[in-house]
């Protein structure tokens, strides 16, 4: 038991600068995220706007709660958000490692750079202006992808005006925007390993995909095992700013998410103790799910701040 606490106090002695560097960012954290979370009581009570925050609201305990979840719509919002997110975690991860090995063959650095230039452009504009390019973009008079596609002798499709389509539209679009961008980490992690391996595997005659196979998965697993850890705590996040653009009345069915429920519910509807009781569900859903997404990426992959 000494040798634990001796053993604490030297790694708090050599770690105390960090912790000071990161002091004024939690301080920061904790005024504008934890103290404003006394309005999780909204979810409790029967809120009355005109009555004030801190008024004479009437209590009604879980009762918020069990309305919302008796509603069809946000069992059906939560099923689509659970689909939408898993797939988009799934494309998310083995979309930049596909990008990051094939612009690692790419031999002219030039021709590399122009490549992972264009590609990672698309995740620094918001989705307000994406959704606009999207809608010219798919739209089945006129738009450039369904133009191909009537060239080819198909017939025009309604990407965001069919529920058979919706959801996937969301997922491509959200790996075509971030693909770029998500392959950077997994590049650095390339150049990163030792060159001699490569040697050595070219000496015993193996070609460009067994080197790949053998020695380069092998070498960034570590980094794809940890970023697909810490994205269990994005489960519940589908992407508000994609759906809220491209979203319309007619794919509600399988369009529809949590947060664009919420947003119908609390600022649309002023249901204000529901929209709070569905919010403050998805939050302690979305703690646990982080909560254990760093303790595996602590266990698997040996993640630590510091």
């Amino acid at each position: 038991m000494v040798l634990k606490i001796k053993s604490s106090i030297r790694i708090l002695k050599r770690e105390y600068p960090f912790h000071l560097m990161i002091l004024p960012a939690l301080v920061l954290i904790v005024i504008f995220s934890y103290v404003p979370m006394y309005g999780i009581i909204i979810a409790f009570q029967k809120f009355i706007p005109a009555k004030g925050m801190f008024g004479d609201q009437e209590w009604v305990g879980f009762d918020n709660f069990k309305f919302v979840f008796a509603l069809p719509g946000f069992r059906r919002a939560l099923i689509n958000t659970v689909s939408i997110a898993f797939w988009k975690i799934v494309t998310g991860l083995i979309g930049p490692v596909i990008l990051a090995l094939m612009l690692n063959e790419v031999r002219s650095s030039m021709y590399r750079r122009v490549v992972q230039t264009i590609s990672y452009m698309p995740h620094f504009l918001s989705w307000v202006i994406l959704g606009g390019i999207l809608i010219d973009v798919l739209s089945p008079s006129g738009g450039m992808v369904n133009n191909f596609l009537t060239f080819l002798g198909f017939e025009p499709i309604f990407f965001l005006g069919e529920n058979q389509f919706i959801q996937g539209t969301y997922i491509t679009t959200n790996l075509w925007k971030d693909l770029g961008f998500g392959a950077i980490i997994y590049l650095a992690a390339i150049t990163s390993i030792d060159p001699t391996l490569y040697e050595s595997a070219k000496i015993d005659g193996a070609g460009h995909i067994r080197q790949v196979w053998n020695i380069t998965l092998p070498c960034i697993r570590p980094i794809i095992v940890l970023m697909g850890v810490l994205s269990l705590g994005n489960v519940l996040n589908a992407g508000f700013d994609q759906v809220f653009n491209l979203q319309s009345l007619v794919v509600y069915e399988r369009g529809d998410i949590i947060d664009t429920f919420v947003y119908r519910m609390g600022l649309l509807n002023n249901q204000f103790s529901p929209a709070a009781a569905v919010g403050l569900f998805k939050s302690v859903i979305s703690f646990v799910f982080i909560s254990i997404s760093y303790l595996l990426a602590y266990k698997v992959a040996n993640y630590r701040i510091f």
